[in-house]
């Protein structure tokens, strides 16, 4: 099992989780909503392996099902473009996307479509 670790106040945070909910092989990830102020990154865990900025995001990339797995395509970009494009996002979220009045908006796992 995977866990993503993600800002529970983030709108992008909370409108990607339900994403993930939507398009993820079944039971292959789990959330946890952690409202820490200093969060700026996703961060995916993975057995002993802790992942990060926009490495997380491609290793979430390769939990989803088709055609979403395309997109690994991107880590041909060096991680140093493809980090300062993620701090750019995670520096301006709330801005952005707006920030949430409570914690985490997961949907009870009756609810994902």
């Amino acid at each position: 099992m995977v866990t993503v670790v993600f800002d529970g106040y983030c709108t992008l945070c909370n409108r990607t989780v339900t994403f993930l909910q939507r398009h993820a092989v079944p039971g292959a990830l789990e959330y946890v909503a952690n409202p820490a102020a200093d969060q700026t990154s996703v961060i995916v865990i993975d057995g002993d392996r802790e992942y990060t900025k926009s490495d997380a995001v491609l290793h979430l990339i390769g939990h989803l099902r088709r055609p979403w797995p395309a997109l690994g395509v991107l880590r041909i970009v060096p991680r140093g473009i493809r980090d300062r494009v993620y701090d750019v996002v995670a520096a301006n979220r709330y801005r952005w996307f707006g920030r949430t009045e409570y914690a985490c908006a997961l949907r009870p796992s009756a609810d994902r479509l």
